[in-house]
């Protein structure tokens, strides 16, 4: 059974940052576009990053350019996002998932169980 676990998330003061990490199981990664998404309190959920099986392409959602790093290490079937400059309005519970990649929430067939983010101003 795949299996995707988040971790990493917490409160953080705006401009801080954090580490998200997504740790998958039963699944041949490498052959897995992954995805970050994210979904706050009454909006829908939308796509943050993606990255390639190779990790060669990225993806980002024009509100996080420059802030947030897609990665991955297919070594330890782990990817990973680096939140940087954190705003208030990236308060969110944070959902990893694996698919055929881009930023179509319908392409990703395994989610995690998410992870809640929360920056305060």
């Amino acid at each position: 059974q795949v299996q995707l676990v988040e971790s990493g998330g917490g409160l953080v003061q705006a401009g801080g940052s954090l580490r998200l990490s997504c740790a998958a199981s039963a699944l041949t990664f490498r052959n897995y576009a992954m995805g970050w998404f994210r979904q706050a309190p009454g909006k829908e959920r939308e796509s943050v990053a993606a990255i390639t099986g190779s990790g060669a392409s990225t993806y980002y959602a024009d509100s996080v350019k420059g802030r947030f790093t897609i990665s991955r290490d297919n070594a330890k079937n782990t990817v990973y996002l680096q939140m940087n400059s954190l705003k208030p309005e990236d308060t969110a519970v944070y959902y990893c998932a694996a698919g055929t990649g881009s930023s179509n929430y319908y392409n990703y067939h395994y989610w995690g169980q998410g992870t809640q983010v929360t920056v305060s101003s």
